[in-house]
């Protein structure tokens, strides 16, 4: 029995340590391996560091970095994939190792709905809408004074906004300095008369000279022609003189009563034209370098639904409103019959002239921040991730300074754009990571 007993024991004590031997992480398997390194060394981590073909998250198998590292999305670890030889090549300067291209089976594509469109170059049109509102003309705004003082008469245009026409009767006015004129005027008319043909040069001159001198003071004085010859005619001195509209248009502001005293510095009433019209409307900052004075612009009036104004920009002004960041600008428009009034609101439109150039549909465009990125149709499931470089949007097109060329065709399906989010993420940490530098020297 006894030597049963040690039997039993020698066989369970030599089965222990062959396991031990066997154990894979501190056996005789372990012991082999580290003698093999370290026979090998250096040869032998260079054969299997050239296997790895890109280090990746396993939480975002995007990432695809070319040393180890963190992620940079998560900052875990990264992991080595092991290098593995495709059956063929996707395209000679694209590769499976390209971590911008991927592929997606066209199941997905009719689940995702992916819509596509050509890289093409079109006419690119910008239109800039804007809304302003109608003003005076401030250059057909006429301000009427007296060149005398005295006392009005007589009001013969007696409310604001009444039309008058160029020699319509404004008001009578009496000036003793008008009266003394006219008296100065008959008596040098008189002696020019009398005297004109004096054998004596100096007189006759000197009589002509004073007649003109007075007619030029009553002219001066804002008189007629048709004032004057009559005062010639007559010789008879008007005590009351009328003074005449300058100019046609709607008196905006009247200050003249009856027997109210007045001077050269009494505005005694404003006419202004509104056969022309201006619109000051605003345009952002981003869109002042498409404006220039003399281009053509449309405005429609909600007061005149379906009816179109043809107008041009004749001022650009040259300070920005640092509020809202945008520049008044000026429209002239012609206004024969009236039916555009000061106040009223207006909806313009400048339209930019239209120009070739490689464009895209907006919806194409990934504006991450950092870059701008289209989704690129490679053909045989194959995308492209790739960096683009857009100029301006002219109405629903970007186009495309860098990045693309004619016939690409680009993904225009936004949700799939949001479905490529991490993808883009990733694609853009490689875009970053700094490539390693060569061996010194």
């Amino acid at each position: 029995m006894k030597k049963i007993i040690i039997l039993t024991a020698i066989t369970a004590s030599l089965l222990g340590a062959f396991y031990l031997l066997l154990r894979p992480e501190t056996g005789l398997l372990v012991f082999l391996k580290q003698g093999l390194m370290r026979e090998k060394g250096p040869a032998a981590k260079k054969i299997q560091d050239s296997q790895i073909e890109y280090w990746t998250c396993t939480m975002h198998p995007s990432v695809r970095m070319p040393e180890p590292g963190t992620c940079p999305i998560c900052s875990m670890d990264l992991v080595p994939v092991q290098r593995a030889m495709p059956e063929a090549p996707l395209t000679p300067s694209l590769t499976v190792s390209d971590p911008s291209v991927f592929l997606v089976d066209p199941g997905r594509r009719q689940l995702l709905n992916v819509q596509t469109s050509l890289v093409v170059k079109r006419p690119l049109e910008k239109t800039i809408r804007t809304v302003g509102t109608l003003e005076l003309d401030e250059t057909r705004i006429e301000s009427i004074h007296t060149k005398v003082k005295g006392w009005i008469s007589e009001v013969f245009v007696d409310f604001e906004l009444e039309h008058v026409k160029q020699g319509d009767p404004l008001f009578s006015i009496y000036s003793p300095e008008l009266v003394s004129t006219q008296q100065e005027y008959l008596l040098a008319l008189k002696t020019s008369r009398e005297l004109g043909g004096s054998r004596f040069e100096n007189v006759s001159s000197g009589a002509r000279s004073l007649l003109e001198a007075t007619r030029k003071r009553l002219e001066l004085f804002d008189l007629t022609p048709v004032q004057i010859r009559e005062l010639e005619q007559t010789e008879r001195v008007r005590k009351d003189l009328i003074v005449y509209s300058p100019v046609t248009g709607h008196v905006i502001r009247r200050n003249a009563f009856r027997n109210m005293y007045v001077t050269p510095e009494t505005e005694v009433y404003t006419v202004a034209d509104h056969t022309h019209i201006w619109a000051q409307v605003r345009v952002y900052e981003n869109e002042i370098g498409y404006v220039s004075a003399g281009q053509a612009a449309t405005m429609r009036i909600p007061a005149y639904p379906g009816q179109v104004f043809v107008g041009r920009i004749s001022y650009i002004y040259p300070h920005l409103d640092p509020d809202t960041r945008t520049m008044n600008v000026r429209l002239e428009f012609s206004n024969p019959d009236l039916r555009l009034k000061p106040g009223m609101y207006a909806h313009v439109e400048i339209r930019i002239p239209s120009r070739d150039q490689l464009a895209v549909p907006d919806s194409a465009v990934l504006r991450t921040g950092k870059r701008d990125l289209v989704l690129v149709d490679l053909g045989e499931g194959r995308m492209q991730l790739r960096q683009v470089e857009i100029g301006d949007k002219f109405d629903g097109h970007y186009e495309v300074l860098r990045g693309l060329k004619p016939g690409e065709r680009v993904v225009t399906a936004a949700n799939f754009l949001l479905d490529a989010e991490s993808r883009v993420q990733g694609v853009e940490a490689v875009w970053e990571t700094p490539k390693p530098r060569g061996p010194s020297r």
